[in-house]
């Protein structure tokens, strides 16, 4: 299985292609940085445009999403929240349009998964990530934020499989 993990954002969205065979690991990530000073519908354009030649070249069998984060207090909202939504419907787009499942994840689903702590910091995060792919140096936040959204998924559907399994006959709990 092949995913392309996306830490959605309209300057910078981060990108994880990780697969799994049979442990997990990265084929490829980075981050796609345009000009805060290009108008928005650009820079949407441009995101889009990356994710199909993502999807082109790596082929991925699912894409997984960062939802975006709205916390209570914060001062610039819903400024942030909505522009993560742009950039992640440019994902979603993208993917429906090469007919793609898209698999969204909220950040603490993603920290859980990743590091058994829902309250993990960014640090701590690029740390597992780096250690759990056997990276040979630490990506950069948002990259990392994308292999960490990779590795959900693939976490996630390794545990659903493993509930789906059928149990051979004979061998049911009472």
């Amino acid at each position: 299985m092949i995913v392309l993990g996306i830490d959605p954002g309209t300057v910078r969205m981060g990108y994880g292609v990780l697969e799994a065979d049979p442990q997990p690991e990265a084929d490829d990530y980075g981050v796609i940085a345009l000009p805060r000073s290009m108008p928005l519908e650009e820079r949407l354009y441009q995101l889009h445009t990356h994710i199909l030649n993502m999807i082109g070249i790596f082929g991925p069998d699912a894409i997984a999403v960062e939802e975006p984060f709205v916390g209570r207090g914060e001062r610039n909202f819903p400024g942030p929240a909505i522009a993560v939504g742009q950039a992640q419907a440019v994902v979603l787009i993208g993917a429906a349009s090469q007919g793609i499942e898209v698999f969204r994840y909220s950040p603490a689903q993603i920290k859980r998964a990743v590091t058994d702590f829902g309250g993990a910091t960014k640090q701590q995060m690029q740390e597992v990530i780096t250690s759990s792919l056997g990276l040979r140096e630490t990506p950069e936040s948002d990259a990392a934020d994308a292999l960490s959204v990779g590795l959900c998924h693939l976490v996630q559907s390794r545990s659903t499989s493993a509930l789906l399994r059928e149990i051979p006959p004979g061998q049911e709990t009472r």
